[in-house]
């Protein structure tokens, strides 16, 4: 383990995950010690290259809750990011519906004070249903920081590429969570 803060970077099933091994390394060459965990979808999509993201991190990648009773395979986070977070990874947090992992744990951490960043990744068709709005308000009256304009995929309905996914906007985004954490356990806010 080493003294940079720990940055808990979950991803779901959305096309930018299959990059995700770029934004752990973006986050470790600024300082981050990074743990992965991934919706099972997500997971499923990365299966091949689970063991390489654990060599990558130096921790198991978590798709799943831990049995009751076993230890805790993490060190405590100091910062989530929820990227990308899928139009049904907004909504299932912001109704408290917890049946994964990554979302049990983002629900938790909103809960706890622990700063946490989302960076939506959803179409434009999906973006206007109204709940989409009522649950990006929902998260942020509870802590979330999304960033405003929220950034959606660039791609029109259907398609699978996203190339506009802004990782560097994510982390800058936990940076900043951190940052605003640590001033205020200082008084320096």
């Amino acid at each position: 383990m080493t003294g940079d803060p720990t940055l808990y970077l979950l991803g779901t099933g959305a096309q930018p995950v299959l990059n995700i091994a770029v934004a752990v390394e973006r986050a470790q060459a600024d300082g981050w010690q990074v743990c992965l965990g991934l919706t099972p979808t997500a997971a499923g999509w990365l299966h091949p290259y689970l063991p390489g993201l654990e060599a990558l991190t130096g921790h198991p990648v978590r798709a799943h809750y831990k049995l009751p009773g076993e230890p805790d395979v993490w060190p405590t986070a100091d910062v989530v990011l929820l990227a990308p977070a899928t139009f049904n990874s907004i909504n299932r947090w912001a109704l408290g519906l917890t049946d994964s992992f990554v979302l049990g744990y983002a629900a938790e951490a909103l809960g706890r004070g622990i700063p946490t960043v989302a960076l939506p990744c959803v179409n434009a068709a999906l973006a206007a249903h109204p709940q989409y709005a009522r649950s990006l308000d929902t998260l942020r009256a509870a802590g979330a920081r999304i960033p405003t304009p929220d950034p959606l995929s660039v791609t029109a309905p259907g398609q699978d590429d996203t190339p506009g996914f802004d990782w560097p906007l994510g982390l800058a985004e936990a940076r900043a969570a951190y940052a605003s954490l640590q001033a205020a356990r200082t008084g320096t806010a």
